[in-house]
C-alpha cells in the first residue's frame, strides 16, 4: 500500500471535491450540520483569519477546549496555512498550562471560556495578569513572552482577547491568492501538530507530528475499519488526544465519512447520538463502553446500526469487547494499539479478523510499519511467544520531542526504532498481545506477573464492573499484588468472594494479596486510567513502605 504525500488541508479539499454535498460533521446537541463543501469553506475562512492575525508557517497555535466545532476548524485551518496546532489537555490547570505554553513557544491561544465548571479565562488571568490591561493581539506577558494572541470561543468580550467572530472577520482582509500561496509553500513533511504526553513520569514532552505521520495513520486506521463515505462515525473521545484528532477526525475525513461529534463524553448522549444519527461506527476507551453498556437507559437506546469502531486508549477487557459485539451490534469493532509518539496507531485488528483474535490481541502491524519484540536487557529480538519490549519503525515515528533532543534520543534509537516501553508477545502469524507497561510489570518473589492477565480473569466475575491490578511494595516478596475493583451497580462483593473466585483457577502467586473496592479510578482527560495514582493511594491508605 503506497503512502499519501498529502497535507491535512489537501485531505479535506479532496473530499470537498469528491463529496461536496455529503454531510461532513454533525453536532446533535447543537443541531449543527455541515457538508464537506461547507466544512472546507469554513476551514479556509479560519485559515485566512489566522494569517490576518500574523500567524506564520511553523508558528505554534495552542488550543484549549473540548470538542467544539471551532476545534475541528482550527485543526484543518492550521493544516491549510501551516500553523502548528498544539493541543492542550482539557484537565490542565494553571501550572500545567503555563508549562505547556512556555515550553511550546505558542504565540496564539484559542480557548473555551470554561470546561465542566472550571473557568479557563480565570486560569489564564492567573498566569497572565497582564491580559486585563492588554490590547488585542499585543499581550506583553512576563511569564509567557512568546504569547501574543488570545482567541476565546465565546460571543462575550474579554479584555485583551479576540472572539472567534473577530478572527473570522479579520480573515476577510486575506485574499484567496494569499491563502493559496501559503498552501503551496507547505510540505507534507512539515510538523503540523504537537501533542504533550500525559506526563505520568516527569514533565510532559511535546511530540512533534507531521502531516505525513497523521494523514497516513488516519487513513490506515480507516482501512482497518473498512470505513467509506457511507459511514457515520460517532466521536465522543477528546480531540486534544490522538484518539480524537487522528483515529477520529482524520480517519473519517480520509474516506469522506460523516463525523457525529459530542463536545464531552456523557454515556446517554452517546447512545442517543448513535441511535438518532444512525451511526455505523463508534469510538471509545473501555471505560466509556462500560458506562454505555451499563447505563440504566441502555435498552431504550440500544444501538441498531453499529458495525465498527475502535476500542483503544488502555487495555481492552475481553468481556467488554464481547458485550460491545453482542449487545451493541458492532460486529466489526476493532482494537487499536499505539502511543502519541507513533502518530498513534502501530497495530490494529481488522474488521474480518476472527473474534478470538479481536478479543485476545491488538492485531498486527499496519501496512508500511515494522514491529519487533526485543529482550529489554540485551536488545536482541525475542522469539515468537516470548515477552519483551515492543519497538516500531516507519512513517509513523514522530519527528521528535520539541526542544528535547536527549529524550528524543532515548526514545528513538540510531536505527530509527521507537522504543514504546510496552511489554508485548508476538505469535508466529504476527498478532500481538500487550501484556503491560514495563513499569507496570509486577516482580513478586522473582516471578514476573503481568497485571493484564489477572484483570482479564477477574472481569469474568459476574459482579465485577471494572478492575485494575497494580504492584505495591512488600518486604518479603519485593512486590505484592493489589486489585482495585468497581462492583456492578447494586452488587456487594467481599474480599473473600474475590479470593474464592481465584482459588484453583489462577496460580497462587497471582491471587491478589490486597483487594480494594472503589467507585471510580483516577483518569486522564482522554480516559486512560492512571495506575501510578492507584499505587500512590494504596501506599497512603495502607501505610505500605517501599
Amino acid at each position: 500500500m503506497s503512502l499519501l504525500e498529502t497535507t491535512v488541508g489537501e485531505l479535506l479539499e479532496e473530499q470537498a471535491r469528491q463529496f461536496p454535498d455529503q454531510e461532513a460533521f454533525v453536532y446533535p446537541e447543537k443541531k449543527l450540520r455541515k457538508t464537506y463543501k461547507e466544512f472546507n469553506d469554513m476551514a479556509d475562512e479560519t485559515a485566512k483569519g489566522l494569517m490576518a492575525l500574523g500567524v506564520e508557517k511553523g508558528e505554534h497555535v495552542a488550543i484549549w477546549s473540548d470538542n467544539k466545532p471551532e476545534w475541528l476548524l482550527s485543526q484543518f485551518a492550521t493544516g491549510k496555512m501551516g500553523g502548528v496546532l498544539v493541543t492542550v489537555n482539557t484537565n490542565y490547570r494553571a501550572q500545567e498550562l503555563e508549562y505547556l505554553l512556555k515550553q511550546s513557544d505558542a504565540t496564539t491561544l484559542i480557548l473555551a471560556e470554561d470546561f465542566r465548571g472550571t473557568s479557563y479565562i480565570d486560569i489564564l488571568k492567573e498566569i497572565c495578569p497582564e491580559l486585563s490591561s492588554s490590547l488585542k493581539g499585543d499581550l506583553q506577558s512576563e511569564r509567557l513572552p512568546h504569547l501574543k494572541n488570545i482567541i476565546t470561543l465565546s460571543d462575550k468580550e474579554h479584555p485583551g482577547c479576540y472572539t472567534w467572530n473577530d478572527l473570522i472577520d479579520m480573515g476577510r482582509s486575506t485574499s484567496d491568492e494569499k491563502l493559496e500561496e501559503r498552501k503551496r509553500s507547505l510540505s507534507y513533511q512539515d510538523v503540523i501538530n504537537m501533542q504533550y504526553t500525559s506526563g505520568t513520569t516527569g514533565f510532559p514532552k511535546g511530540v512533534m507530528l507531521s502531516h505525513y505521520n497523521i494523514v497516513n495513520n488516519g487513513n490506515q486506521v480507516a482501512d482497518c475499519m473498512r470505513l467509506t463515505n457511507e459511514d457515520r462515525l460517532c466521536i465522543p473521545v477528546p480531540f486534544f488526544h490522538c484518539f480524537g484528532c487522528v483515529l477520529g477526525t482524520l480517519a473519517a475525513v480520509s474516506k469522506g465519512a460523516t463525523m457525529v461529534i459530542l463536545e464531552q463524553f456523557e454515556p446517554l448522549q452517546v447512545l442517543k447520538a448513535v441511535k438518532e444519527e444512525a451511526c455505523t461506527a463508534l469510538h471509545g476507551v473501555p471505560t466509556m463502553f462500560i458506562a454505555e453498556l451499563n447505563h440504566s437507559e441502555f435498552e431504550n437506546w440500544k444501538p441498531t446500526t453499529l458495525r465498527t469502531g475502535i476500542m483503544a486508549g488502555s487495555t481492552c477487557p475481553m468481556e467488554v469487547m464481547k458485550s460491545v459485539i453482542e449487545d451493541m451490534g458492532a460486529q466489526e469493532i476493532t482494537i487499536a494499539y499505539g502511543q502519541t509518539e507513533s502518530s498513534p496507531v502501530i497495530t490494529q485488528t481488522k474488521a474480518d479478523d476472527p473474534i478470538e483474535l479481536r478479543v485476545s490481541s491488538v492485531g498486527k502491524a499496519h501496512p508500511n510499519v515494522e514491529v519487533k519484540i526485543i529482550d529489554p536487557a540485551i536488545g536482541d529480538e525475542a522469539e515468537a511467544g516470548i515477552p519483551g519490549e515492543l519497538c516500531t519503525r516507519g512513517y509513523l515515528v514522530m519527528e521528535g520531542y520539541y526542544k528535547n533532543q536527549e529524550a528524543t534520543e532515548t526514545a528513538i534509537d540510531p536505527e530509527g526504532w521507537l522504543h514504546t516501553g510496552d511489554i508485548a508477545v508476538m505469535d508466529e502469524d504476527g498478532y500481538i498481545e500487550i501484556t503491560g507497561r514495563m513499569k507496570d510489570m509486577i516482580i513478586r518473589g522473582g516471578e514476573n506477573v503481568y497485571p493484564r492477565e489477572i484483570e482479564e480473569f477477574l472481569y469474568q466475575h459476574p459482579d465485577v464492573l471494572d478492575v485494575q491490578v497494580v504492584g505495591v511494595p512488600d518486604q518479603k516478596y519485593g512486590e505484592e499484588i493489589m486489585a482495585w475493583i468497581i462492583p456492578k451497580e447494586g452488587k456487594s462483593i467481599e474480599e473473600n468472594d474475590i479470593r474464592d473466585f481465584c482459588e484453583g483457577q489462577i496460580s497462587k502467586h497471582k491471587i491478589p494479596r490486597y483487594i480494594m473496592f472503589t467507585d471510580e479510578y483516577p483518569m486522564t482527560a482522554s480516559g486512560k486510567i492512571q495506575k501510578f495514582k492507584l499505587r500512590e493511594d494504596a501506599l497512603d491508605m495502607m501505610d505500605l513502605k517501599s
